[in-house]
């Protein structure tokens, strides 16, 4: 095992001290290779020293301007510190440089939804839920764009299939619920918000989604 795929196993496992010391050994051996600087870029952002990291990629795309990964590291960077519009300018340029990844058509999808661009997001986060179809989170995702573009029955379908491949959604469940509002169906939302608490009792959403139903109900008793 190379010192950067023992770094990135370290990395992994949270021992941040052994990471940094091989991937300063891997610069110090290779000073003109941009993978040591992008893999201490990704360590540097794990912990949270953005300003660092932001150092190293830029170092990387300045030794490689192909270097895909830098530019995705650069769009996770401004990710997290809720910097959108160049986060959606990096993703880009990683694409154009040919990374093919699920990781980075669901980032540039979330960075627009975050942008309120509902309808945009979605051909990034449909592929992404192509290449890689077993991930619930980035099929969730996709979902969530999908209702927010008012595409309401193609939403409905895909948050039934992220609860078929995890049946303890809570998220799921209380936005199926919000779709039956909007289908007027007020027994199938009730029953979705009851299906979210139960997972997830403190789901403040599917609550006070529950006491809306439920006080409708007691108005259409009276």
């Amino acid at each position: 095992m190379d010192k950067n795929t023992q770094g990135i196993v370290y990395m992994q496992e949270g021992k941040f001290e052994e990471a940094a010391s091989l991937f300063n050994e891997v610069i110090e051996k290779n000073p003109n290779d941009p993978v040591g600087y992008i893999n201490f870029g990704n360590l540097l952002m794990h912990m949270k020293d953005f300003e660092h990291a932001e150092r190293f990629f830029s170092r990387a795309t300045e030794l490689d301007a192909n270097a895909a990964t830098a530019y995705y590291g650069l769009g996770n960077l401004y990710f997290e510190q809720s910097l959108y519009q160049p986060a959606q300018q990096n993703f880009q340029k990683a694409m154009e440089l040919g990374l093919e990844e699920s990781d980075v058509y669901y980032m540039l999808g979330l960075t627009l939804q975050n942008q309120e661009q509902f309808k945009l997001s979605l051909p990034y986060l449909l592929r992404a839920a192509e290449l890689a179809p077993d991930d619930e989170e980035i099929l969730f995702f996709y979902g969530l764009s999908l209702a927010q573009a008012n595409h309401l029955k193609d939403a409905k379908a895909t948050f039934e299939n992220v609860i078929g491949m995890n049946p303890e959604h809570s998220d799921a469940y209380y936005n199926l619920g919000i779709i039956s509002i909007f289908e007027e169906n007020i027994d199938g939302a009730l029953a979705h918000f009851n299906a979210a608490l139960r997972i997830q009792p403190d789901h403040l959403l599917a609550a006070n989604g529950k006491k809306n139903i439920v006080e409708l109900l007691k108005e259409k008793d009276r």
